[in-house]
């Protein structure tokens, strides 16, 4: 399979595996707290990333290291706790529209901090992806007056962590491999996750607490599927493909966050499907290939 396939395909796995991490977040903040979901959600990802990719991490270099620290702080460990924090507030499906403006960010810091290079007919795409997802959080804010949209600051403050982190790896450690990368972004943030983990109460509360037990269920799926896995992709994605190619799996993550969100009883109108459809044309836009002059 050639790399412009295999970049569809991991494309289209992350969109429904990360799309489906909203409802999982929405099921385990019923027993749990944002701060015992953020740090467990990272403690059970780093068991398994280390299972899998251990010996992988002997070839990241010394110099590597700066970079494998900065990345796992945005990507790995601040996100993890903001997302929790925004879904307290938010639905499901909204914080995952949200969570569109990843590629609008990626450009912007591409061109201003790594000296990317982008078409128009990027830009153009990007743009009209925003354009999409400011529809469905205008008519989310419509239909959803009562919801405190203040808490998508946090979301916000996630893309741009994304974004920064894409670049950082597209730039610095490409040369490594996607599972080396993962691995040490994780090592990086489980340290402090295993201290949050410890002040959180959850030791003392897990025992006693049925509603806590049941999210512990949503919460490994989230981990294993949703964290673990799926970052590993992410990043084979990242060395196949464009920084903005990568960030655009942001734009077809809520089409599958809102379904969910539907299913679990949230709103879903007409002016959210449109929105849906531009973000989808966004998308086509910034991956469309030319003939001669192949992005």
């Amino acid at each position: 399979m050639n790399e412009y396939n295999r970049k569809w395909i991991y494309l289209i796995i992350l969109s429904l595996v990360w799309g489906s991490s909203f409802i999982l977040i929405k099921r385990a903040l019923i027993g749990l707290t944002p701060l015992q979901l953020g740090s467990l959600r990272i403690v059970l990802a780093s068991g398994i990333l280390f299972l899998l990719g251990f010996r992988s991490m002997k070839k990241i270099g010394l110099l590597d290291w700066k970079w494998i620290l900065i990345a796992g702080l945005l990507s790995s460990f601040f996100p993890s706790f903001f997302f929790a924090l925004a879904q307290t507030q938010l639905d499901s499906g909204v914080t995952s529209i949200f969570n569109s403006v990843v590629p609008l960010f990626t450009t912007i810091v591409g061109l201003g901090l790594f000296g990317a290079i982008v078409t128009k007919r990027q830009i153009a795409g990007v743009f009209i992806g925003l354009f999409g997802t400011l529809i469905l959080i205008l008519t989310g804010m419509e239909f959803d007056p009562d919801k405190n949209y203040w808490y998508s600051v946090f979301i916000l403050m996630s893309a741009i962590g994304y974004a920064l982190n894409i670049n950082i790896i597209k730039k610095h450690l490409a040369h490594l491999s996607p599972l080396a990368v993962t691995t040490g972004s994780f090592a990086v943030a489980v340290v402090p996750a295993i201290v949050v983990v410890f002040y959180s109460g959850f030791f003392s509360e897990i025992g006693k607490n049925v509603n806590m037990q049941n999210s512990m269920w949503y919460l490994l799926a989230l981990a294993v599927l949703g964290t673990a896995i799926a970052n590993i992709y992410f990043n084979k994605l990242i060395h196949l493909s464009s920084p903005v190619f990568a960030a655009s799996v942001t734009y077809t993550i809520p089409l599958v966050a809102v379904l969910w969100g539907v299913w679990d009883g949230e709103t879903l109108n007409i002016y959210q499907l449109t929105g849906g459809l531009v973000i989808l044309f966004g998308v086509y836009l910034v991956n469309r290939k030319k003939v001669l002059h192949n992005k």
